[in-house]
């Protein structure tokens, strides 16, 4: 986005883009949220999905994933009319990613993050926070975590409805930044090496080239520059607890060192 597109972001345009890439974010986090069935798949058909998109780069390995998912949508829905085989196949294979962590590609961060790779960890303690800043929480941790991958892309979308802030945008980089770019990557590399079907593979890569082109956009937007990888996790590091200093007390004295 260079200088001329960037003046001519008036708030209303501004507005309606952020409007979109909310529902964009909704609908990826649906596709995460569950396996799909016939009605799903229909439905991403008549959106022309992931072409309805408002953001999806033109170059690089997650172009080859935008062609194939059509194609995959396509095949799902003519087999899945003939043969219950092809849903199975994917219901397994959602349960494989998101529930038994067969494959190893927890759409938990703290999963990715925790020196020991345990859920539940401090990850998800920061992001409850943002959560509760905001007045907003989830249903059951126990049963998903506030740090899962959907609960994160929910937060993102109802932020950038929230209101019409540009602070509210430097809110949502920041957030992107600390916690679900942190991990969102690796995710998505996994799934694309290690699952059964092309759908969940070409929804992982798509999911995640959206992400990165949306903060892209923000920093130009906001014209402020990514910050690299290395400041974030030096951002992120936690603080060492203040040293106590031992007083004493010396009759007729205040307390001394």
């Amino acid at each position: 986005m260079n200088a001329a597109t960037q003046e001519k972001l008036v708030p209303d345009v501004l507005l309606l883009f952020r409007n979109r890439v909310a529902e964009d974010l909704l609908l990826l986090a649906t596709l995460h949220d569950h396996e799909p069935d016939l009605s799903l798949v229909s439905e991403l058909l008549k959106l022309d999905f992931p072409n309805c998109l408002t953001l999806l780069p033109d170059s690089g390995p997650a172009t080859e994933s935008i062609l194939l998912m059509k194609q995959t949508l396509e095949e799902v829905k003519l087999q899945g009319k003939k043969d219950a085989d092809i849903m199975d196949m994917l219901a397994a294979d959602y349960a494989s990613i998101y529930l038994n962590h067969n494959i190893s590609a927890s759409p938990e961060e703290s999963v990715w993050l925790d020196e020991d790779s345990l859920m539940y960890q401090n990850s998800m303690f920061q992001v409850r926070s943002w959560f509760k800043s905001y007045g907003l929480g989830i249903p059951d941790w126990r049963l998903r975590p506030d740090d899962h991958l959907v609960y994160q892309m929910q937060f993102i979308a109802t932020l950038l409805n929230l209101d019409e802030k540009v602070e509210t945008l430097a809110k949502v980089s920041t957030f992107m930044d600390e916690h679900l770019l942190r991990f969102l990557g690796n995710f998505a590399e996994r799934v694309l090496q290690r699952c059964d079907t092309s759908y969940f593979a070409c929804i992982a890569v798509i999911t995640a080239a959206y992400c990165e082109e949306l903060r892209n956009t923000l920093a130009e937007i906001l014209n402020q520059p990514r910050p690299s990888r290395e400041e974030i996790e030096d951002r992120m590091k936690p603080k060492p607890a203040p040293k106590e200093v031992t007083t004493s007390f010396m009759p007729g004295m205040g307390p001394v060192v």
